[in-house]
């Protein structure tokens, strides 16, 4: 059944891959929900994965996790960090999932007999997903990102399920946005609009007319050029919609606001326009362009390469160094090339460092030299997930003289498993979704540095992992200094260590990226960056 109380915007891409249809997603909800609508936005991901949870960060990204344990795509971040509304396992569709769902469909007998095809059965397991945030009352507006680019082969079920809603739905109730490029030829000293006339046609060809253009360019597009586009791509002159290259992903939601783009929106869906009030989301902007201060911050990890598989901690410095008027310059430090010899001449000018999660054995010596760096030299250190564990070994080899401590996922034949696997992932052996996964609790103790930092003693905090803490440690490494002020109510679970003789060094096995936005920038990475100004003010 079709829902037409909520309405519906599609945003798909065209010319090329990367061009920011997360952010151009994420920018227009912004501008509908400061004008009051209740907006929300989901990704379909054309790959066969079931999530990116088995993917390798240098394939995807980042994998991003909600409270209610989705792994998914690293989009769902900026939604996030731009709305400050959670996701849920229903904001993230890929084809596998879509496949397997109707597979076991057919496995249970559902389809009667009938011969399972691409339509209408996995059109219509698509059309399903799609309405699912909508029909839940919710939501006024929902804003579906298709992954991909037009013409590729594994988008057109999702491009078809498309044309099906918006006939179903009519044109007051479902829209497309198509996200191009318009590249600009140096040689000839001219924006060029072919491709993305021919993207349009593309689209077209499979029954989807885009109702608004956004094109990604270089340079200012000229009147000449948008009604040239406007006129071959059968849409209305304003409803091509310039994104130029901003200096921040922060600025898009203005970016699009002088363009236009949520009145265009508006009109079409037959909705009333406000003038939005975006005060708070630009102050932060102007906090962030104007920074009273800078701090350098290494972030160690073995991915470092690829931003993307750190995003949410690079947005998370963002926020947290607007609200503190600190410029955040990351330094990116591969850990995989980190050694005694070299390590103080990698660290020493440093304000602060944070150690970066991960799997497997790759780098981790080197993170370990790092920390071993900072603990000795009192530099602010910050250990999330894998962080926090190195931290535990690094602090039992030098400190403790467990010359052999490590963790189990490293070395299965430690005689000091200082990390151990959890008790309820020992029988577990299929990778993909199976691990401590989503929004748990964490009591803290009462004056201890988190508890101050957070101004509570209990949390919840969102997870990734498989190997814990082990407790049988706890005691010898309490004594030497080392203290655990973060536990899971229910398992007693270490969460949260930190050295009370240390300046600031705490370590936690939750993901507190996830969960910074504009609006709420994490409490830890708030203290983190102060700690960093700090430091750097006492040199």
């Amino acid at each position: 059944m079709t829902n037409t109380t909520t309405k519906y915007i599609f945003v798909t891409g065209g010319v090329s891959s990367s061009l920011g249809k997360g952010i151009i997603a994420a920018s227009l909800a912004k501008l509908l929900q400061a004008q009051g609508y209740r907006a929300t936005i989901q990704k379909l991901d054309p790959y066969i994965n079931i999530d990116p949870g088995t993917l390798n960060p240098y394939e995807h990204g980042e994998c991003y996790v909600t409270d209610d344990g989705a792994e998914t795509d690293l989009d769902l971040g900026h939604y996030e960090r731009f709305l400050n509304v959670p996701t849920s396992q229903a904001n993230n569709v890929t084809t596998g999932r879509i496949y397997q769902s109707v597979i076991d469909k057919e496995r249970r007998g559902e389809f009667l007999g009938k011969t399972v095809q691409v339509i209408p059965h996995i059109t219509d397991e698509i059309k399903h997903r799609v309405q699912i945030l909508g029909n839940s009352g919710d939501y006024d507006i929902v804003i579906t990102e298709i992954g991909g680019t037009v013409g590729d082969i594994e988008s057109l079920p999702y491009i078809e399920a498309v044309r099906q809603l918006k006939w179903e739905m009519g044109n007051e109730n479902a829209l497309v946005i198509h996200l191009t490029l318009i590249p600009y030829l140096s040689a000839a000293g001219e924006l060029k609009t072919k491709p993305t006339q021919h993207s349009v046609k593309t689209l077209m060809e499979s029954g989807v007319q885009a109702d608004i253009l956004v094109c990604r360019t270089e340079h200012e597009l000229s009147d000449g050029i948008r009604t040239k586009l406007a006129r071959f791509c059968n849409v209305k002159r304003e409803a091509v919609i310039q994104s130029i290259d901003a200096s921040t992903i922060y600025d898009v939601p203005n970016l699009m606001l002088e363009e236009g783009l949520d009145k265009v929106v508006l009109e079409q869906l037959k909705l009333e326009s406000h003038p939005p009030d975006l005060t708070s989301w630009n102050t932060f902007v102007a906090k962030h362009k104007n920074p009273k201060s800078e701090v350098i911050i290494g972030l160690i990890g073995k991915y470092v390469e690829l931003q993307d598989s750190y995003k949410s901690i690079l947005e998370s410095f963002i926020h947290a160094g607007a609200a503190n008027e600190v410029m955040v310059t990351v330094e990116s430090i591969h850990s995989e090339y980190l050694t005694p010899e070299n390590v103080a001449s990698k660290i020493a000018h440093l304000d602060a460092v944070l150690v970066a999660p991960g799997f497997g054995e790759r780098g981790i010596e080197g993170k370990i030299e790092a920390i071993r760096y900072v603990r000795e030299h009192q530099i602010p250190f910050f250990g999330i997930c894998l962080g926090m564990q190195m931290a535990i070994i690094e602090f039992s080899r030098n400190v403790l003289g467990l010359k052999q401590a490590n963790s189990f996922e490293m070395d299965e034949t430690t005689t000091d498993p200082v990390i151990a696997i959890m008790e309820a992932q020992k029988k577990i052996t299929k990778k993909g979704g199976t691990m401590r996964l989503g929004a748990w609790k964490c009591d803290l103790l009462e004056n201890s540095q988190v508890a101050t930092i957070y101004h509570s003693t209990s949390i919840m905090e969102r997870h990734r992992h498989r190997y814990e803490f082990n407790n049988e440690y706890k005691v010898q490494i309490e004594n030497a200094g080392m203290k655990a002020t973060g536990f899971n109510p229910e398992t007693g679970l270490v969460e949260i260590i930190e050295i009370p003789a240390h300046p600031w060094f705490i370590g936690v096995q939750y993901h507190p990226e996830y969960k910074s936005t504009v609006a709420n920038p994490h409490p830890l990475f708030l203290a983190f960056i102060k700690a960093a100004l700090e430091y750097k003010t006492n040199k």
